[in-house]
């Protein structure tokens, strides 16, 4: 009978939601001090019970319990325990019960560190999270609930999907839905802010390690994601524009945008409409993913299997979220559009001109993922969009950005110093045209390929800003104030920035790949590197058996390493390939093994020289660093908000976004 706690837990964890929905909210309109205080213990307890569900369909996941229909189709005999474990968020069922479990852990996170709050704000916002949470709780007791029975029990189970028995299964997903459900806590400050009228510039402070964290999570998410797809699928790319990429992508984008847009309000007192509005689409767009991976409506190899009921639940539930907060929107915020002036050569110009490139980003990226369906409902046919559209146009808008991010730290706010900004321009401009224009050159000479002269130009028209203003603030500021958390943070994600720029273009430039049919002892070479096939041999895993090729390779006769690709099938038979990968700081060494051809003992390889590609994840891991360290900013957890800047000032600027 443990499967029905499990289903009797989430009950209760409804149950326990709508109080916490139901009671705090009308508690905070009439003022009941009562009401207001069942907010936290309501929270906890539908946070015990939440866990208490996942905990029980763990064990019957360890415990090889097929009674439970999401075992039997997700687990068997022979599957290792950690992947038993994995398996509990393996398909749609677990996946949203995790989803429903982080949600908790950030209500609870937040219901702990916000006792410094005015009580009818906290109380607003704790209801807000409880009425996301009576959603998500409706949607998987009602279409989508882990704990029910499959009878009589079958003496053995399926399989999990051999892409998701990877070490990246561990990470990727919990990530990811932290960054996803971390911006519930945004958005419900930004909905708590409109529903009492507090529009003074504390909820913003409130609000902003809150943002930076779930960023950081999703960054970190969607790095571990592409890292995955590269070693795991064996195609050698590390972004293919995926809609369920994309569905990750577009509230990192306004995540983004949301992070600049929160430091402009709280320190200055303007752009108030433009950040609850970002508040409310970055959550907004986490759900938006939800209902891309779990409706079937777009095709994608990371969505669920699709079910009606989930889609139009989802739809419904996102129109009433999103339908609901922007009509609160509408009525409320005319009230705070007001804010202090800005010269149009200042820091809040070039932090909105950079989100608003965000913004066109996201919207861009939301069209093409939509576009077949918008086609599809016109009678255009299904038509895909692929990377060149993403590809094209993303750069394209995002080139203002990358242009005015070196100067956004030296621009003053309400009136920036032109000629510092000048001089500044001089001498970024300077170091990308000689370094980045010579380490360019020097690499598009032995590719042709232009991107990799435009990778080394605006790796260092980025770095050289973050270098420039750290030079400064080392050299000008007091010493125990020169790098404060929040300012640390803002050069270590800048500089994440340049590194990523440096690994996507250079790998996209430089990478040389090679189809080709090698017999044992034949050799290929491809870039500075000869590949010697030594042939195949078979081997066993706990639940796989594989073929193994065994690859040499050699730089001019030096050996190097010895890769091991695999082509596994594992009990289900369910084929799947496992590329052997050198890493290296400058560079990947990649083969994938294909198919036998012929004769001979020869096969088909796939066999790939990346330079710079671990670069990509450096820069991300970068930026998921510079998030976590500005939230830690003392100054977010002073008790009284910070009274906003002086419309002018001529000192150097303490901190950036």
């Amino acid at each position: 009978m443990i499967p029905e706690l499990g289903q009797l837990a989430l009950i209760l964890a409804l149950l326990m939601a709508t109080l916490q929905c139901v009671l705090p909210l009308l508690g905070a309109w009439r003022g009941n001090a009562t009401l207001m205080a069942v907010a936290r213990p309501a929270a906890a307890g539908q946070a015990v019970f939440v866990a208490l569900a996942f905990g029980v369909l763990a064990y019957a996941f360890l415990s090889f319990d097929f009674s439970v229909a999401y075992v039997a189709d997700n687990a068997n005999l022979a599957l290792p325990w950690y992947y038993r474990f994995v398996a509990v968020w393996g398909a749609h069922e677990g996946s949203l019960l995790l989803w429903i479990l982080l949600l908790n852990v950030w209500t609870v996170a937040f219901a702990a560190f916000s006792r410094h709050l005015p009580e009818p704000f906290a109380a607003r916002a704790l209801g807000v999270l409880g009425f996301i949470s009576v959603g998500f709780l409706l949607f998987i007791l009602l279409t989508s609930n882990p704990f029910t029975r499959l009878l009589p029990m079958p003496a053995d189970g399926a399989d999990l999907n051999p892409l998701l028995q990877d070490p990246g299964m561990i990470s990727h997903p919990p990530m990811l839905y932290m960054g996803y459900v971390g911006f519930s806590i945004a958005f419900a400050i930004a909905i708590a802010s409109l529903l009492g009228g507090e529009m003074d510039n504390a909820w913003v402070r409130w609000a902003r390690p809150w943002t930076n964290v779930a960023w950081g999570f999703l960054t970190l998410g969607i790095v571990v994601g592409s890292w995955w797809a590269y070693a795991e699928l064996g195609w050698g790319g590390w972004w293919f524009w995926d809609p369920v990429e994309n569905a990750s992508f577009m509230p990192w984008l306004v995540g983004a945008a949301l992070i600049h847009a929160q430091a402009v309000t709280e320190k200055r007192g303007t752009l108030r409409a433009w950040t609850l509005l970002l508040a409310i689409f970055a959550f907004a767009l986490s759900l938006l993913g939800t209902f891309l991976v779990r409706s079937g409506v777009l095709t994608s190899v990371h969505a669920f299997a699709s079910d009606p009921r989930r889609g139009i639940f989802i739809l419904g539930f996102l129109t009433a979220v999103v339908g609901g907060s922007l009509l609160i929107y509408s009525l409320r915020a005319p009230k705070v559009a007001a804010g202090k002036a800005f010269a149009t050569l200042s820091r809040e110009t070039l932090i909105l001109v950079a989100n608003l490139m965000f913004a066109a980003c996201a919207a861009m990226v939301l069209l093409g993922t939509l576009y077949p369906l918008i086609g599809d409902a016109l009678g255009l046919g299904r038509i895909s969009v692929g990377p060149p559209y993403f590809g094209f146009l993303f750069m394209l808008l995002m080139a203002p950005a990358l242009f005015l991010l070196p100067f956004g730290p030296f621009a003053r706010w309400g009136r920036a110093d032109a000629g510092e900004l000048g001089r500044v321009l001089r001498i970024v401009a300077l170091a990308a045209a000689v370094l980045g224009g010579t380490l360019g050159f020097l690499a598009w000479r032995g590719s042709h390929e232009f991107r990799a002269l435009l990778g080394a130009v605006a790796t260092v028209w980025v770095l050289s800003g973050v270098v420039l203003y750290a030079r400064k603030r080392w050299h000008e500021a007091p010493a125990g104030r020169r790098y404060p958390a929040e300012l640390a943070g803002m050069l270590l994600a800048h500089t994440g920035v340049g590194v990523f720029l440096a690994g996507a273009l250079l790998t996209t430039a430089l990478s040389v790949e090679r189809d080709v049919r090698l017999a044992p002892g034949e050799s290929v070479r491809v870039g500075a590197y000869d590949f010697r096939f030594d042939g195949v041999q078979e081997i066993k895993g706990p639940n796989w058996l594989a073929q193994q090729g065994t690859v040499s390779v050699f730089d001019h006769g030096a050996p190097v390493t010895v890769l091991h690709p695999q082509k596994r099938t594992y009990t289900r038979g369910q084929v799947q390939t496992e590329a052997a990968i050198r890493p290296g700081a400058v560079r990947d060494l990649y083969v994938a093994l294909g198919e036998p051809l012929g004769s001979g003992g020869a096969w088909a390889l796939r066999v790939y020289d990346k330079p710079f590609v671990r670069w990509i994840w450096s820069g991300g891991l970068l930026m998921m660093l510079g998030g976590f360290l500005a939230a830690a900013d003392r100054r977010f957890r002073a008790q009284r908000a910070p009274q906003p800047a002086p419309a002018v000032t001529s000192a150097p600027a303490e901190s950036a976004a």
